[in-house]
C-alpha cells in the first residue's frame, strides 16, 4: 500500500498544480502549445483585420494548395476589409465544380463570391495519395476543432477570462515546433518529428512555411513566426467569424442582469424597510 502511494501522490500533485513539463509517454502532444498574444483574447477582444488579411494571403500562396476552407465563402472575406471588387478577384483565382447540366454532366467553372473555397483534390482518397497516406485536414473549424486540454487548475481560470486561444496557439506552436528528434526517438520514414502535434510525436506533412515565403504589402516581418502568427488568427476568425457579436451580446447580457438584479434587491429593500 505504502508503495502504491509513493507513486499515486507525486502524480496527482503534479497533476493538480500543473507542473509537470510533459505528458506521460504516449500521450500528444508531448509539449503543451505555447501561450501568445492574441487581439481577440479576452472579453473584448478583437480581430486585427491587418493581421487577418496577411493570415488569408499566407493561407492562399502557401495552404490552399493541400488544405480546404469548405464551409468559408468567398463574399464573408468582405468583413476583412475587402471590397467587393477585390472578392470576386480572389475568387476568378479558383474553379468549381456544379451542375448537372442540361445533358446531366457536371461541369467546372470560374468561381464566383457566392462560392466556398475549393478541395485541391476531388476526394480525401486523392488527397491521401497525394500526401503520403494522410488526408490534409479542411481549415473551416480548425481553430476550435484543435483544442488542447490545460489541465487543473488553468481551465477554471479559463472560464472568468473568456480564455479561447487553445485553437489558434496550437496552431502556432505546431507550423513553428519542427525540429530534429531526440537520438533516442525513432521516427518513421516520410514523417516530420514535431512535439506539439496532437495525435502524434511525427506527421506527414513537411514544415509548410519558411522565411520570405510570402511577401507582405505592409512592411510585416516576412518570417515563419510571423505567418504562424498571422495565419492562425485567420483561421481562427474561420471558424468563430461573429466573435466580437458574441463578446458585445454577453457584454450587455450580464450588464443587464447586474443592474436587473441591483433594482430588485433596491426594490425589496424599499419595501421590507418599515416591517417588522
Amino acid at each position: 500500500m505504502k508503495k502504491l502511494l509513493a507513486s499515486i501522490v507525486p502524480a496527482a500533485l503534479a497533476l493538480l498544480i500543473g507542473s509537470a513539463p510533459a505528458l506521460a509517454a504516449g500521450s500528444y502532444p508531448i509539449n503543451k502549445p505555447r501561450e501568445q498574444d492574441w487581439s481577440f483574447a479576452g472579453i473584448f477582444g478583437t480581430y486585427d483585420k491587418a493581421q487577418l488579411q496577411r493570415g488569408l494571403k499566407v493561407y492562399v500562396e502557401g495552404c490552399s494548395a493541400c488544405h480546404s476552407m469548405n464551409l468559408v465563402a468567398f463574399r464573408t472575406l468582405e468583413e476583412l476589409g475587402y471590397s467587393e471588387d477585390q472578392v470576386k478577384s480572389l475568387a476568378a483565382n479558383y474553379e468549381v465544380e456544379d451542375g448537372p447540366d442540361a445533358d446531366g454532366e457536371m461541369f467546372t467553372r470560374t468561381a464566383v463570391p457566392t462560392d466556398h473555397f475549393p478541395s485541391p483534390f476531388p476526394n480525401k482518397e486523392a488527397a491521401a495519395a497525394a500526401n503520403n497516406g494522410a488526408a490534409p485536414p479542411d481549415f473551416s473549424l480548425l481553430a476550435k476543432a484543435r483544442y488542447v486540454e490545460r489541465g487543473f487548475p488553468q481551465f477554471i481560470f479559463d472560464i472568468f477570462t473568456a480564455y479561447n486561444e487553445s485553437g489558434p496557439n496550437y496552431i502556432y506552436s505546431l507550423l513553428t515546433g519542427y525540429q530534429d528528434p531526440p537520438e533516442d526517438h525513432e521516427v518513421a520514414e516520410g514523417t516530420h518529428y514535431n512535439p506539439y502535434f496532437v495525435s502524434s510525436s511525427a506527421l506527414a506533412m513537411a514544415p509548410p512555411l519558411f522565411d520570405e515565403m510570402v511577401t507582405y504589402d505592409d512592411g510585416s516581418p516576412e518570417t515563419v513566426d510571423q505567418y504562424a502568427h498571422d495565419v492562425a488568427a485567420f483561421l481562427m476568425w474561420a471558424a468563430e467569424p461573429h466573435m466580437e457579436q458574441r463578446k458585445q451580446t454577453g457584454f450587455m447580457v450580464i450588464l443587464f442582469l447586474l443592474i436587473f438584479s441591483s433594482l430588485l434587491y433596491l426594490t425589496k429593500k424599499s419595501i421590507f424597510a418599515n416591517k417588522d
